[in-house]
């Protein structure tokens, strides 16, 4: 069974930076083909992409909006995957989840199966 556990939210100022954490297990980031996808939530909004890394380890984005500020990777040793978030800003607030889903190769954005129960960033003065 799929776990993944999300951490690393909180509350900063604008311009400041979060790095979040997605720990997951019931598999292998190193030996399977997981896709792993950063997904958030801001209030009265739909939820939306961020970043997804794929089996293969190459990163998408979801939209431009986040390139240069955002990033994603992995650390297969301890099944981990980060997204470091740079020159934050109030828009960037919500319920960000990590979500994955079985998907070989180049694939990333797919419909996601197993999601973590999100980790709140608000960004405010």
């Amino acid at each position: 069974q799929l776990h993944l556990v999300e951490s690393g939210g909180g509350l900063v100022q604008p311009g400041g930076s979060l790095r979040l954490s997605c720990a997951v297990s019931g598999f292998s980031l190193d030996l399977d083909d997981y896709a792993i996808g950063w997904l958030r939530q801001a209030p009265g909004k739909n939820r939306e992409g961020v970043l997804c890394i794929n089996s293969d380890g190459n990163k998408q984005y979801y939209t431009d909006s986040m390139v240069g500020r955002f990033t994603i990777s992995r650390d297969n040793a301890k099944n981990t995957v980060y997204l470091q978030m740079d020159s934050l800003a109030p828009e960037d607030t919500g319920v960000y989840y990590c979500a994955a889903e079985l998907a070989p190769g180049p694939l990333c954005w797919v419909n996601f199966g197993s999601w973590g129960q999100g980790t709140q960033v608000t960004v405010s003065s």
